[in-house]
């Protein structure tokens, strides 16, 4: 609100109620007392007069109740001005307007308030209530729901298992078979050279070791690779700890005949044979043992036969060649990778003997 006060002296045209006239629709001036003249008469007036801003002016409403005349307003005769509103300011609503007027009016008005307050609550439970509300959904939506959960979990069941059998498995038998091998390396050092005049071995009774016990080591020099090698073809036993597995009842190394027939997985479990497709005619493989050292000669061999093809490990291996009996290796495993539906054999015929005592062939070595 602003205060309006003269800045000249002058002596308004006084109304009749002895207050001064306003001049303009901005300015009102009432009867204050200012300097040596006296505006107004015939009362003193020392209040400010209060006044509505001139941006404020214009079109007005009226509000429901009259202002009252009395000694806050002086300036204003009994029940002859109203209340007057800017448009578009809108009415106080019943709970910032405290009742003025009696106790019945003081009543309506709290009943106006429970009322509000009361309505509001309703509208807000119900748009809660609404929104808790789903539509019924039919049997094919809940049926195809339940069917695509379904997948997604079977699918993180496969994922799991392949990463499992690719990964995991390879963890597992690498470890093991490093321990094995490990453990052969320290029992072939610390075993006892042979002495002059000790007894030959009986060929008639070969040694002959337990199931799933690691006897020896096969070396694959083109591939950069060694394993530890264990009595039988057990899976649980022996190939899934990622060693290589001798075929029971097959020559042995020191054999003076016979055929030196292996097994070993070409994928998962340590992987031991996954890439012996890579040997060719002439590449060796070299088989360690508490005696010595036994090189062979890659011949040739099968790209794929059926698994039941168990010639191929007779003393004289079918389709390898061979005109008669000798010191011959064989090795087997599936194919194609990832599946045992068929089997990979490799030949090999034995091209040198060295004792421990002689050092590592140069197959090994490199020299």
């Amino acid at each position: 609100m602003t205060t309006l006060r003269p800045e000249g002296r002058y002596q308004p045209e006084a109304d009749q109620y002895g207050g001064a006239r306003q001049f303009d629709g901005a300015r009102s001036y009432g009867g204050p007392q200012y300097g040596e003249g006296t505006i107004g008469a015939p009362y003193q007036q020392t209040t400010p007069v209060q006044t509505v801003p001139e941006d404020a002016w214009g079109v007005y409403e009226q509000a429901e109740e009259p202002l009252p005349a009395g000694p806050e307003y002086p300036w204003l005769p009994d029940q002859t001005l109203q209340l007057r509103l800017p448009v578009g300011a809108g009415v106080p609503d019943a709970e910032s307007v405290a009742p003025t007027g009696g106790r019945a009016e003081r009543r309506r008005a709290a009943q106006g308030r429970t009322a509000i307050r009361s309505g509001n609550g309703r509208r807000r439970a119900g748009g809660r209530a609404a929104g808790r509300v789903r539509p019924k959904e039919s049997a094919v939506v809940v049926a195809a729901r339940a069917v695509g959960e379904l997948c997604i979990t079977l699918g993180l069941v496969m994922l799991l298992f392949v990463a499992y059998q690719l990964w995991w498995t390879n963890v597992q038998a690498d470890a093991a078979a490093d321990g094995a091998r490990n453990k052969l390396e320290q029992q072939f050092d610390a075993a006892p050279p042979a002495q002059p005049g000790q007894p030959a071995p009986d060929p008639n009774k070969p040694e002959v070791f337990e199931p799933g016990k690691g006897f020896a080591i096969i070396y694959l020099p083109k591939l950069g690779l060694k394993f530890p090698i264990a009595e039988g073809t057990s899976k649980s036993a022996v190939l899934d700890k990622g060693l290589v597995g001798h075929y029971p009842g097959t020559g042995m190394p020191g054999d003076k005949t016979g055929n030196f027939a292996l097994a070993a997985h070409r994928n998962t479990h340590g992987e031991p044979f996954r890439y012996i497709n890579q040997l060719s005619k002439g590449d060796k493989v070299v088989v360690e043992t508490a005696a010595g050292y036994f090189t062979y000669e890659i011949t040739g061999g099968i790209p794929e036969t059926s698994p039941s093809n168990v010639s191929v490990i007779k003393p004289v291996p079918n389709g390898a060649g061979y005109a008669g009996p000798g010191r011959y290796i064989t090795l087997t495993t599936c194919t194609p990778e990832f599946t045992s539906k068929f089997r990979l054999i490799v030949f090999g015929k034995m091209i040198e003997e060295r004792p421990r005592s002689q050092g590592k062939p140069a197959a090994i070595t490199g020299g």
